[in-house]
């Protein structure tokens, strides 16, 4: 039943104009960013080839284009996961839904599935632009496989909070806006609730304190680096908005 509603919901957004907005704009704009950083690239080759080891173009075109999808993913998600629960509400389809013989967790997983089949397209799609130098240039593939991996758990780790966000309001809109404040909020803080604590000297609470950071979990997967804590981090993040979410949808059952 989980994966009949993600095919549902993966469905719903392909057929959804909003969700091919936002994949347009998002291609557009990564899509300049990479031509202007492999311009870019061409133009160092003169310096670059009189270094010992210079940075190849994974370095300096695959990981800011990247970095740019990231960026991104913050303004994107909030919008495409507004619909998710809140627009169910709206409609009153959402009592059907909960009607039929499924558990609120199947409701929330095949939801949180469905999203991430959309945005897995999203990397997968960022990673190609890279890909296509292949024929031209060396390409660090570790690196390249790291990127893509963190973006998708970068991805992830935003689906479950605005997935969260939206079953608290009825109105779509306050959903994105809300998802938006709360994901900037704990990238903010995290980070420096993290640094400030580190200052002090608490490192193992500094380290806690990077489980609500999703750019400190990122960053390691943008240098190349598998950090098993910080994919640990964003595992644990997603599973606890998630569970926030199936929470919320039990107690809004009961009060009818």
């Amino acid at each position: 039943m989980i994966f009949t509603i993600a095919g549902k919901e993966l469905r719903a957004l392909f057929a959804s104009p909003l969700a091919w907005v936002v994949l347009t704009v998002m291609q557009i704009i990564t899509g300049y960013a990479f031509l202007r950083r492999l311009d870019d690239f061409l133009q160092m080759q003169p310096q670059l080839s009189q270094t010992a080891s210079p940075p190849g173009a994974t370095e300096l075109v695959a990981s800011p284009v990247f970095g740019t999808a990231a960026a991104l993913l913050l303004f994107a998600i909030p919008i495409l996961a507004m619909r998710l629960i809140a627009e169910e509400r709206r409609n009153q389809t959402m009592v059907l839904l909960v009607s039929a013989p499924v558990s609120m967790s199947e409701i929330v997983l095949g939801k949180f599935l469905g999203l991430m089949a959309f945005l897995l397209a999203i990397v997968a799609l960022t990673a190609l632009m890279p890909l296509s130098l292949a024929g031209a240039t060396r390409l660090d593939y570790g690196l390249l496989a790291s990127l893509a991996a963190g973006l998708a758990l970068l991805a992830a780790s935003f689906a479950a909070v605005s997935l969260f966000i939206s079953c608290l309001t009825v109105h779509p809109v306050a959903a994105a806006v809300g998802a938006f404040a709360a994901l900037l909020g704990m990238m903010l803080t995290g980070e420096a609730a993290g640094d400030g604590l580190r200052a002090r000297g608490w490192s193992v609470v500094a380290s806690l304190a990077q489980v609500l950071s999703p750019g400190r979990n990122f960053e390691p997967f943008g240098k190349g680096l598998f950090d098993s804590y910080a994919v640990a981090s964003s595992a644990l993040l997603i599973a606890v908005f998630l569970a926030l979410a199936i929470r919320q949808l039990d107690a809004q059952r009961l009060r009818g």
